[in-house]
């Protein structure tokens, strides 16, 4: 059993008796198969990675071989790769421009396939950062609903780096019990503790299971 087989065992059962409901994401961009394989041995079916080519490269072959695996991408994602995008994963978590949600629609309809999206929320109004404005919410959620017949099951956020994640995951949590959606994905290595107070139901972790390594790459 490698550290990182150790280290997501015991974050599993940390969250467990914090709330038995929610799923952990690991994070696997930038890891090389050999440091997450005993993961899905084990039986955990939820992975996330940030860049469709990579994740292609990576995960093509191992997708064949367990059908079951979810892979989830978590990072912002371009309208040119969404071809391989709807046919690699099952969740993306960074919906945030109708541009993207057209093509995504469209690409559904090419391929016979549907998957979940999370719209992406930039909470902190951050001019550098991607996401639905809030305002624009409702509207963007109702086109995606209703025009483009996108399974939309939550919202997704980043909060500021360095302000309270407590003030913005509260905000998110509330934002979406007014929109009905009922899926969070929010928490990292940093704060998951905070997402999981404020209802999160999908936690996004990779340096609390691989380390320090993976700011590296």
């Amino acid at each position: 059993m490698n550290q990182s087989h150790k280290q997501f065992l015991n974050l599993s059962d940390e969250v467990k008796l914090l709330n038995k409901n929610i799923k952990i994401i690991v994070v696997t961009k930038s890891q090389s198969l050999e440091n997450f394989v005993s993961l899905i041995r084990l039986g955990h079916l939820d992975f996330g990675e940030n860049r469709v080519q990579e994740t292609k490269k990576k995960w093509s072959n191992v997708l064949t071989a367990n059908s079951k695996l979810n892979l989830h991408l978590i990072g912002h994602l371009q309208t040119n790769k969404v071809t391989d995008a709807i046919s690699l994963f099952n969740y993306i978590h960074t919906l945030d421009s109708e541009k993207l949600a057209l093509a995504l629609s469209n690409e559904e309809k090419r391929k016979n396939r549907k998957i979940k999206y999370f719209i992406q929320i930039n909470v902190g109004e951050e001019s550098q950062k991607t996401g639905i404005e809030l305002r624009h919410l409702k509207s963007f959620k109702e086109y995606c609903l209703h025009e483009l017949q996108l399974n939309i099951i939550g919202l997704m956020c980043i909060p500021p780096a360095k302000l309270d994640s407590f003030i913005f995951f509260k905000k998110l949590a509330t934002i979406a019990k007014q929109e009905n959606l009922y899926e969070l994905s929010m928490g990292m290595s940093d704060d998951y503790k905070t997402a999981i107070q404020c209802g999160s139901t999908y936690l996004r972790i990779g340096r609390a299971i691989f380390g320090e390594r993976a700011l590296n790459n």
